[in-house]
């Protein structure tokens, strides 16, 4: 197959499911929805930052290598974000929703990749941004696909935790300090005592 069709059909797929999950997987009336606007700000971010990249790699020309490699590893990294947050937001069943939202009977999830890392989903969606990025093959494409979605997503996982701490307490604190945060840069991480 060739690659370009490849990355249009991936691309496709990638916005044919985000689409689906806001359309399929939003909380329902009964549940406590503690959103923030975050889904309208990650919706926002992630239109402006693929449109941005795309528009900067036809209008500039600061390549990152000259080599094809990047661009079978952007592609690579792409139907791997893709696949890995479908499998991840399966894993999660019911308690997955697109906005941060606490279910009735609601549990911390803690096994898996959850045994390891506290936010998978953004993990696999922040690689297929990553993997844009280098697909495009320019150093400002790179930037745009991927800085503002990183900035975005710590936001959402700064609400999100203190929308978990509020709900489960001390369990979610120590479940804090047993695993990692995907953004430990960007938001306080330190144990909430």
């Amino acid at each position: 197959m060739n690659l370009q069709i490849l990355f249009y059909a991936s691309m496709a797929a990638w916005f044919l499911s985000e689409i689906i999950y806001k359309q399929k997987l939003k909380s329902a009336d009964k549940d406590q929805k503690k959103d923030q606007s975050t889904l309208s700000i990650l919706w926002i971010v992630i239109l402006f930052s693929i449109g941005s990249a795309v528009m900067v790699s036809h209008i500039s020309d600061f390549v990152i290598t000259d080599s094809v490699w990047i661009v079978y590893t952007g592609q690579a990294l792409i139907i791997i974000g893709i696949v890995c947050r479908y499998l991840i937001i399966r894993s999660l069943g019911k308690y997955f929703t697109v906005d941060v939202t606490i279910r009735e009977d609601h549990k911390i999830k803690k096994d898996g990749l959850y045994h390891y890392v506290r936010h998978p989903s953004y993990t696999f969606a922040l690689l297929t941004f990553l993997g844009l990025g280098l697909y495009l093959n320019n150093w400002i494409s790179l930037a745009l696909a991927f800085i503002p979605p990183c900035i975005a997503f710590s936001y959402r996982i700064k609400i999100e935790e203190q929308v978990l701490i509020g709900q489960f307490g001390d369990d979610y604190i120590q479940y804090r300090k047993a695993t990692k945060s995907l953004f430990h840069l960007f938001i306080n991480n330190k144990n909430t005592e």
